[in-house]
């Protein structure tokens, strides 16, 4: 009996060894995330994963065009009377970022973590805004860009 005991046991030891090392290879092919940006408005927010880029390496071009046309972005809705609050994840304010209008700046770069700009910005006309909604964007580089995180303002009243 004691032989076929053991015998259980170290198959049961080879077994867990296996299942163990497959759920390792598993984790290492797994993608890591990209950091996250976040838009606030009063109590409301939503956050984001890179639309594109995010893992440090320089996006070309017709990548940022194809981006900025991305229609799966998510959204929130802006009181033009409310503050609208952008917060990044170190890694992105490390290499500079900047707040986007319809693919057009509207801030500097910015290696802070935190910015605010008043609601109305995103729904006046002499900044770009056409209609009810805006495409802004965060632009993570300050001169080649390596992430971009697609957000969807709403007017709301």
């Amino acid at each position: 009996m004691n032989t076929l005991q053991s015998a259980v046991r170290r198959r049961r030891a080879v077994a867990a060894a296996g299942v163990v090392s497959a759920g390792l290879l598993v984790l290492s092919a797994c993608d890591k995330p990209t950091p996250m940006a976040t838009v606030t408005v009063g109590h409301d927010s939503v956050n984001s994963e890179a639309t594109c880029g995010g893992e440090g390496d320089a996006l070309k071009s017709s990548d940022l065009t194809q981006c900025l046309k991305d229609k799966g972005v998510k959204t929130i809705s802006v009181d033009p009377d409310e503050t609208v609050r952008f917060g990044v994840d170190p890694e992105i304010a490390d290499k500079g970022w900047t707040i986007l209008m319809n693919g057009q700046p509207l801030t500097d770069s910015s290696t802070k973590t935190y910015r605010t700009i008043p609601g109305s910005v995103f729904f006046n006309a002499q900044y770009g805004a056409q209609g009810n909604s805006t495409l802004v964007s965060i632009k993570q580089g300050e001169k080649d860009t390596s992430g971009l995180w697609n957000f969807k303002l709403e007017k709301d009243a």
